[in-house]
């Protein structure tokens, strides 16, 4: 070796002594730790990476039609899709709307991180100006639904307290640490409709909200299948699915074949052409539009919602015509029936809606003669059969010609059929199904025609409002109920007309009411003048003296007995007025009117 290399060497070999780590002299050596302290310290390591689940939770839309609201819960964050509201039953009297009850989101509201809605539609957007005035959230919506929003929020002065945000079909938005939301094209009978793709820690959701699947829809806006089949090659956690038609076998027709039998109504009428229809299904108006315009007739437009969806579609370009195509409805004295269609509301009978003021002559405007012909453009929603038979028959009484649904094909329907939910099953492929928008009958037959396209039945849940789903890769199991229900708007009340608001009104209406009025002297509990004895809805008092004057004689002998047993507290002789003058009434009339005893002391 050269004396260089030996002096590299030597120099290599002292750098590395004094560079190397010396073993500390005390150092004790590990302990070898047993099998059980492995586990547990494995078990400890495992839990920080163990992922929450995820809640899913619908405050309204599940067994009945409408309020839809769904909740979707991860650790601290909440996000919110669609708040609608529905319209009363027959026993709910006076009422004007019902919407959900959110006292859940009230409590959580630092929580949410916004709402995203699906569509424009009332079941799905009515309830929001009174959700903002408890819970002021950003909302995300397409630009027809943003537009529709404006309109109530306006309405209910909102509209500058209020982040709303418009987004494009196929646009995702991401809220807060953990969801993250794909608005994905869908086909219904509005224009902007969505599918929801709801990215999570655990899984992607895919709400479909409503729809059809319609392969020549009116505006050429298509599904996107192919994003739906991509999501379901990825992996779809959960699938959430309109149920409504779900009782229906076959597909929903499209909506171009009402426009074919628009266009053969109009052929050769001579008649003024009257069409009623809902004034959300931007569609059908476009189709009326058409068949007007290919016939030189121009279009006057009645009813206020009507009048205020028609002018939000035009503004953001949903309805495509001619700039003079719509004229005022006080110019149609200018033009003959011939060249005239009156787009209008009322097709399901609403008793204040323009078509049944125009069937029953109430009308300031319209006057439905014998040289008319009044298309009604829908089906009756179940428990309307009533109202809308009665205006068609109206509307033929007065000689008018009416054609509607049972004649001839003038609908179809938004929501899909069997087929057609078989084919978002076969190319979404979820883990777990949740049929939602219907009630418990069309939620039962979807489920069963998702466990006939493959999914166990194990991996269906029927939901129910207020009921908790928590869900993730592993597993979906029902947790517990949260507050859920039904807010009732009355006027400007919301939420003051309860059950026993209602039952008194149902009684009121079914019995009448009896108010006996007297006065007393406060010392010697003597009746001082009266009792006046009122009556209204039970009997006509003119026509019933003889009854109340042994009305009178009842109230004047509990009275004494009062006076005798030294009774002085007004709360106990109204109780003893009211049940022996209840008790008297019915053996006499077999009715069970409401009493209300107003006692004065001089």
């Amino acid at each position: 070796m050269s004396k260089e290399k030996q002096e590299k060497t030597a120099i290599e070999v002292d750098i590395a002594l004094k560079t190397k780590k010396r073993r500390p002299y005390n150092r004790r050596p590990k302990k070898v730790k047993d099998e059980n302290q492995k586990t547990q310290e494995n078990s400890k390591d495992m839990s920080i990476f163990k992922k929450s689940k995820l809640k899913i939770i619908p405050l309204g839309g599940l067994h009945e039609v409408g309020k839809n609201i769904t909740v979707f819960e991860y650790e601290d964050e909440i996000i919110v899709v669609d708040c609608g509201l529905t319209f009363p039953e027959d026993d709910m009297l006076g009422v004007d709307l019902v919407i959900p009850d959110v006292t859940y989101l009230i409590k959580n509201q630092d929580k949410i991180k916004a709402m995203v809605v699906t569509h424009g539609h009332e079941d799905h957007i009515g309830g929001i100006p009174y959700f903002l005035k408890q819970i002021n959230i950003p909302i995300y919506a397409t630009k027809l639904t943003v537009g529709l929003i404006n309109n109530k929020l306006e309405e209910h002065k909102l509209l500058r307290s209020t982040k709303i945000h418009t987004v494009n079909q196929g646009e995702t938005i991401k809220l807060g640490k953990y969801f993250k939301v794909e608005f994905i094209r869908s086909s219904h009978s509005i224009p902007d409709s969505v599918m929801l793709a709801i990215t999570t820690p655990v899984g992607t959701i895919l709400h479909t909200g409503d729809f059809k699947v319609d392969y020549t829809p009116i505006d050429g806006q298509r599904m996107n299948f192919g994003r739906i089949a991509e999501l379901g090659n990825q992996g779809i956690l959960a699938l959430m699915s309109d149920s409504t038609n779900a009782e229906r076998k076959g597909f929903t027709m499209s909506e171009g074949f009402v426009g074919e039998v628009f266009d053969k109504l109009f052929t050769n009428c001579t008649k003024r052409i009257v069409v009623a229809t809902f004034a959300s299904n931007v569609h059908r108006i476009q189709q009326i539009v058409n068949s007007a315009v290919k016939f030189k007739r121009k279009i006057a437009i009645c009813g206020r919602s009507m009048v205020n969806i028609i002018n939000t579609a035009r503004e953001y370009g949903y309805i495509n015509c001619p700039d003079d195509i719509f004229i005022d409805i006080d110019m149609m004295g200018t033009y003959n029936d011939e060249q005239l269609v009156i787009i209008t509301t009322g097709s399901q009978g609403e008793p204040m809606s323009a078509l049944t003021r125009m069937a029953a002559g109430e009308h300031k405007k319209v006057k439905i003669t014998n040289n008319d012909l009044v298309i009604i453009s829908a089906t009756p929603i179940p428990g309307n059969e009533k109202y809308v038979t009665k205006v068609i028959d109206n509307l033929m009484q007065i000689g008018a010609e009416v054609v509607y649904s049972t004649l001839t094909d003038v609908h179809v329907s938004g929501h899909a059929c069997q087929e057609e939910q078989k084919l978002i099953l076969s190319l979404a492929r979820p883990q777990y199904f949740i049929p939602v928008h219907g009630e418990y009958h069309q939620l039962m037959a979807h489920s069963d025609t998702a466990e006939l396209m493959g999914i166990p039945k194990k991996n269906i849940f029927m939901m129910e409002n207020g009921k908790v789903l928590e869900i993730n890769q592993d597993e979906a199991k029902f947790a517990g109920m949260v507050p859920n229900g039904k807010i009732l708007v009355d006027g400007l009340g919301v939420g003051d007309v309860g059950s026993i608001v209602l039952r008194d009104r149902q009684h009121l209406s079914q019995d009448g009411l009896i108010i006996i009025v007297l006065t007393l002297h406060s010392s010697t509990g003597e009746v001082v003048a009266g009792p006046d004895v009122i009556s209204r809805g039970f009997v006509y008092v003119r026509e019933s003296e003889n009854l109340m004057e042994e009305v009178k004689l009842v109230v004047r002998n509990e009275v004494a007995k009062c006076e005798e047993k030294g009774i002085r507290d007004w709360t106990t002789i109204k109780t003893s007025l009211k049940d022996n003058l209840r008790d008297y009434i019915f053996t006499k009339t077999k009715r069970n009117p409401m009493i209300i005893p107003i006692i004065m002391e001089i």
